[in-house]
């Protein structure tokens, strides 16, 4: 009966040990052996993500500016070429192991503030990559429904359609999704391919038709008057066709499959980070380019009521297009490639999240440890997916302003990042142009947050229970020993190699004045409250608390002679007694002996206590050092004493 559960766990698990060995310091460590992909091949992994937007960007800029929309996504193409560009670019060179602007604001910040803010991006970056897959796999169900061969059969079924291709993405990910560049190669040279046909033949029947270009500046004029007019309407809508900025935070995470040059090495990738700038520059003008033609062809040959919900249009502009103008059967071919895309999207945001999530939530101690693991992960994210659409009712439109605000929060803040970096780096120039980038991009932010609240309510609600979850599983794993190795200095290991011939005893010491009275007095209270002969001797123990949000790190342990004649050893942990029981284990392991502890009573409540070990890695240190010894070594033989007088 158990060899099913025990078998399942193990596939569930899978590749937990491997990830483990790949990181360190909460960073991927690549293989030697791993040469990456042409940059060009790379960008097309983070492409079915950046270039998939094609589908409904055209569509949400005509509901958003109506005729104005080319004006408005030629704004969108400046703040793109000369806003985000530049500023991921810096991105890269900043955190070449694909770490991304999160990594580079962690630097700035310690203790819990530091980790709360982390927890915080995290929940935009989940809004961003989640709806990612809800809205893509809606517009891809949009697509489906509304092909003149299916309409009739499917429609009404949207919700069904987006949940069996959310489950679909996740089964592949089940299965186990090594390498998805050729297949993202072969989706995103097709689907351009596509849209090249689409957009030249729009811009046929635009020039052929002269009335077209000249009723719709008509009308422009009429309605908004001169260019300046319409340029500065252009700037109040340009928050609304965010969406066209997706992609650029993708294109920084999959930094570490770009082919670098021989000579690149971890710490100085300049092979990597050139060909990555290469990506970014040439996903940038290419998008930049279709969203151009795209939204001018759209707005000129598409009735406006078809964009609205229930149109043939909504979600789904371009395929209108295709259908209109080119037929049926090209336009069928173009919706299969448009549900590929769209659906390989997701697939796009998933490895982003699985990417992101495990680097972070684990290190702090905020996960259980098969977070780290892929398997597990991707059934979260599914069934969360899975209530988003839900929430959302699959429906495109709604989608809409949640990914806008995700998006625009990873870009704001990677803008701020770089802007504190060039400031540190004392180029003022770029410190200059990217504080003007980060108030255009905070400026957009809010707008999107005032004029599309629902967008922030989601982000809040994956902001809120990342934090929640977090916390909870951090007090879950509260005795935990969570010290990842230990090492000790030659004096520390004179100690130790002396101790081993006799009893070995450790007294815990908060470190005061640090004189002889407090040394000679703490012996002669330790000696009276545990009846301990006179012979035998002590090594005190003291641990300075560093970071106590920090969950997981090394400790390394230095012996000092003190007063000519009292031997401790000092340490910085954060926490005590995680570093108190880490040494005692290592000790006896290195001995052979069971070494022996020695503390006073903590005064204050337990709770108190409690909450201060919690919070700051201090409190009741001797209990919580016992248990942490209890929960590493459930064999009571072989577990180091803890005595308290």
């Amino acid at each position: 009966m158990s060899a099913h559960p025990s078998r399942l766990r193990a596939w569930m698990l899978e590749g937990l040990s491997d990830m483990a060995r790949h990181q360190q310091g909460g960073q991927p460590v690549p293989e030697s052996a791993h040469r990456g992909q042409r940059w060009w091949r790379v960008m097309c992994l983070t492409g079915v993500d950046y270039f998939s937007t094609l589908g409904y960007q055209p569509g949400i800029a005509a509901l958003a500016a109506g005729l104005l929309s080319p004006v408005a996504t030629i704004v969108l193409v400046v703040v793109t070429l000369a806003g985000a560009l530049p500023v991921y670019r810096r991105v890269a060179e900043e955190s070449p192991r694909g770490e991304g602007s999160i990594a580079m604001l962690e630097r700035l910040l310690s203790f819990w503030q530091g980790k709360l803010f982390v927890l915080t991006l995290l929940g935009f970056a989940a809004t961003d990559f989640l709806i990612t897959i809800t809205l893509s796999a809606a517009d891809a169900s949009t697509h489906l429904v509304e092909n003149p061969h299916l309409t009739s059969v499917l429609h009404g079924h949207e919700m069904i359609i987006t949940l069996f291709l959310v489950a679909l993405l996740g089964a592949v990910f089940l299965k186990g999704f090594l390498e998805a560049i050729g297949v993202a190669v072969a989706l995103v040279g097709l689907y351009l391919a596509l849209n090249v046909v689409v957009v030249v033949v729009g811009l046929w029947h635009v020039a052929t038709a002269s009335h077209v270009v000249t009723d719709w500046s008509s009308a422009l004029t009429a309605e908004h008057g001169n260019v300046l007019a319409m340029v500065g309407v252009a700037l109040l809508v340009f928050p609304k066709l965010a969406l066209g900025l997706s992609g650029f935070e993708t294109g920084v995470a999959v930094m570490p499959h770009v082919q670098g040059d021989d000579s690149d090495t971890e710490e100085k990738p300049a092979g990597r980070i050139r060909g990555t700038k290469k990506l970014l520059t040439t996903a940038a003008v290419v998008m930049s380019c279709f969203l151009i033609a795209t939204s001018f062809i759209t707005t000129l040959l598409i009735p406006a009521k078809e964009f609205e919900s229930g149109g043939q249009a909504n979600g789904r502009a371009l395929a209108y297009l295709a259908h209109e103008y080119l037929g049926n059967a090209f336009g069928t071919v173009y919706d299969v490639s448009t549900i590929c895309i769209l659906w390989f999207a997701g697939a796009s945001a998933m490895a982003g999240l699985l990417n992101l999530m495990p680097r972070y939530l684990p290190r702090y101690g905020m996960a259980p440890h098969w977070a780290r693991a892929v398997r597990p992960m991707v059934l979260v994210f599914t069934l969360v997916a899975f209530l988003v659409t839900w929430i959302f009712d699959a429906d495109v439109d709604a989608q809409g302003g949640a990914y806008a605000t995700g998006v625009l929060v990873l870009i704001s803040s990677a803008a701020i990042a770089v802007t504190i970096a060039a400031r540190k780096a004392h180029q003022r120039g770029w410190t200059i142009g990217f504080a003007v980038i980060s108030a255009i991009f905070l400026y957009t932010t809010v707008v999107n947050v005032i004029e599309r609240p629902d967008g922030v309510k989601i982000g809040a609600c994956f902001i809120a229970g990342i934090i929640l979850i977090s916390l909870l599983s951090r007090l879950a794993r509260a005795f935990e020993l969570r010290v990842t190795s230990v090492t000790l200095d030659d004096m520390a290991q004179r100690f130790v190699r002396d101790m081993s011939h006799r009893r070995i005893r450790f007294i815990a010491n908060e470190p005061d004045r640090r004189d002889m009275a407090e040394y000679r007095d703490k012996i002669q209270q330790i000696r009276a409250d545990n009846d301990i002969p006179a012979e035998d001797d002590f090594v005190f123990v003291e641990v300075t608390v560093s970071d106590p949000s920090e969950f997981e790190s090394g400790l390394t342990v230095r012996g000092d002679v003190l007063h000519g004649r009292y031997r401790v050893l000092t340490l910085e942990s954060s926490s005590i007694p995680n570093a108190l029981a880490a040494l005692l284990l290592h000790v006896r392991d290195a001995s052979g002996q069971r070494p022996h502890i020695y503390f006073e009573w903590t005064e204050g409540t337990p709770f108190a206590n409690f909450l201060r070990f919690f919070l700051f890695g201090q409190g009741e240190v001797a209990p919580v050092t016992r248990e942490v010894l209890r929960e590493a070594e459930p064999d009571r033989a072989r577990r180091p004493r803890v005595h308290v007088g």
